[in-house]
């Protein structure tokens, strides 16, 4: 009996049910959301008020039939295609050059048929795997100067792809806060980060002061929305329209909202708002109590992470995790920040709610891993 004593049980935890609530209530939420939000452009523009719910609904189904066979894998096994994962998120990011559809002004899409396919969205996915069992295989030589700074450099190539190929910044600062976070929970050394942390600051205030005070010129439309993050109301007729609508949703909100489905914003106010600003219609329709209640929902999805992250079994276990979780966290924090006007729109879409099919897909791949890491945690010693 007592060679039984303080031992540790083999057999796998049992499913994470409240981080299944948290992902699913999120995904409902966002597909009540989109169609509140998208069916009267729908209608205009599709001739069907559903148009945009019964492709969201198709990403969801397929999103959902993806986690579930992640979850049923061990994450282990996904190791041994991390630097094939690396290639593919290259070379659909290459494919987009001669391939890529251009929408909206953006060449950031791949078409098969009916089917589009984002490749940031799968980029991020790819990174999440690809660093981790990287930052595993160098081990404690990430202490060292050549070891921090040849990890910290692997996710370049894929982050100025993003950028320079799809034109799409957001995505880009995105994957880099990812792979930074993940580097960052497993390097001992916190004052390289604080250095780093504190010359981007530096550069940003930088540039942010020389475009208010005309040392440089508005060359592009970043600069320009720069300009409109400043002062909104100047370029109302231009980059602060978007802007100026969501803070006007905001503050008719109140406290409890119009009612589900009474949004005035989204007629048409608010360009696409079933997109990066359906957090203002959130705000307009169910008032202070409906945003601080989704708020309160991530923070605990964040920690349910967190917490899987610190118990998982070994370090390429947690920092999967660690990387889903600061997809997340990055996110959503930026795109509350730029409807709320905190930062300059940056086109940045909330998790799980914003409209988008490889967006809630490869979410839901992500999570498939953190199903299975979660059957795997530490066991607590039994008698």
């Amino acid at each position: 009996m007592t060679e039984k004593k303080a031992r540790k049980t083999k057999l796998k935890n049992p499913f994470d049910y409240t981080l299944l609530f948290i992902v699913l209530f999120l995904v409902g939420f966002g597909l009540v959301m989109i169609y509140s939000t998208s069916s009267y452009e729908a209608a205009q523009s599709y001739g069907s008020s559903t148009y945009f719910l019964r492709k969201q609904i198709f990403a969801v189904i397929l999103g959902l039939v993806v986690m579930i066979v992640a979850a049923n894998i061990d994450y282990h096994f996904w190791a041994n295609f991390a630097t094939l994962a690396y290639l593919a998120a290259v070379g659909l990011l290459l494919a987009i050059i001669p391939f890529g559809k251009e929408v909206n002004g953006a060449k950031r899409w791949l078409y098969f048929g009916p089917i589009s396919l984002q490749p940031a969205e799968v980029a991020k996915l790819c990174m999440i795997v690809f660093l981790a069992v990287m930052v595993q295989k160098v081990g404690k030589k990430i202490r060292t100067m050549k070891g921090f700074w040849t990890i910290m450099l692997m996710p370049m190539p894929i982050v100025l792809m993003v950028w320079r190929i799809t034109n799409n910044l957001s995505s880009a600062i995105i994957i880099m806060g990812i792979a930074v976070l993940m580097i960052f929970v497993a390097s001992p050394d916190y004052k390289k980060f604080l250095w780093m942390a504190g010359i981007a600051i530096a550069l940003v205030v930088g540039l942010v002061m020389a475009i208010k005070f005309g040392a440089l010129e508005a060359l592009d439309f970043r600069m320009e929305r720069i300009l409109a993050w400043l002062d909104p109301e100047a370029y109302a007729d231009g980059k602060g329209f978007q802007t100026l609508q969501a803070l006007y949703a905001i503050g008719s909100g109140g406290i409890w909202g119009k009612g589900l489905g009474q949004s005035m914003q989204k007629l048409g106010f608010i360009p696409e708002a079933q997109n990066d600003m359906i957090f203002s219609i959130i705000c307009e329709e169910l008032g202070l109590f409906g945003a601080v209640a989704i708020i309160l929902m991530f923070l605990l999805l964040i920690w349910r992470l967190m917490d899987i992250a610190m118990k998982a079994p070994d370090l390429f276990g947690a920092l999967l995790v660690v990387g889903v979780m600061g997809h997340i966290a990055i996110q959503v924090i930026l795109n509350i920040a730029v409807v709320t006007n905190t930062i300059p729109n940056t086109g940045i879409s909330l998790p799980f709610i914003s409209y988008g099919g490889s967006s809630v897909t490869f979410l839901l791949a992500e999570f498939g891993l953190v199903f299975n890491v979660a059957t795997h945690l530490k066991q607590k010693e039994v008698t």
